[in-house]
């Protein structure tokens, strides 16, 4: 088996480890950025946790097919990037979304949540979702507000009983 053959089928490898890592991908055009704004754009991406990369077609589509996962076909055509994120979901399309909308030259193309395909639109709600602390955040908030209601309702009516048993001290004492 020749050296080349051998470097693409460990691309391939590579590529399809990563996905099967992945909680979601997007896909993008990448056409027209100039090095600085790549560079800038990798940056981020790395801040935040997920990996840029860019890969031939040819590459990915065979990684895709031997993942059995489809919908992909036909968005790779022309120069293209994933954006792979392995903790929060949302990461990936926040930071292409965030990122596209200042480098207009960027194009979302697809993206993909644990193997199903989400099309443009859906990425760009998904990249409009808070992050998942922010959520969990706001669902703990929602279900402490009754209990915390509820003590302050027990917590009244304590208030009141020593009010008035105080009341009826101060009035046998006078």
């Amino acid at each position: 088996m020749s050296n080349n053959r051998l470097a693409k089928e460990q691309l391939v490898n590579e590529i399809k480890e990563k996905l099967q890592k992945a909680v979601s991908m997007v896909l993008v055009d990448y056409r027209g950025l100039n090095v600085e704004e790549v560079t800038e754009l990798r940056k981020k991406s790395r801040e935040a946790g997920v990996e840029y990369k860019v890969y031939k077609n040819t590459l990915m589509t065979r990684a895709f097919n031997e993942l059995g996962i489809k919908g992909f076909e036909d968005y790779l055509t022309g120069p293209n990037a994933i954006a792979l994120g392995f903790g929060d979901p949302v990461t990936p399309a926040k930071i292409i979304s965030d990122f596209a909308k200042v480098h207009d030259k960027l194009d979302i193309k697809v993206g993909m949540i644990e193997n199903k395909v989400l099309s443009l639109e859906d990425v760009k709600a998904l990249a409009d979702l808070p992050s998942k602390e922010v959520l969990v955040a706001q669902v703990l908030g929602g279900l402490n507000a009754p209990i915390t209601g509820f003590v302050n309702v027990l917590q009244a009516n304590i208030r009141n009983l020593v009010y008035t048993l105080d009341a009826i001290k101060e009035k046998q004492s006078a």
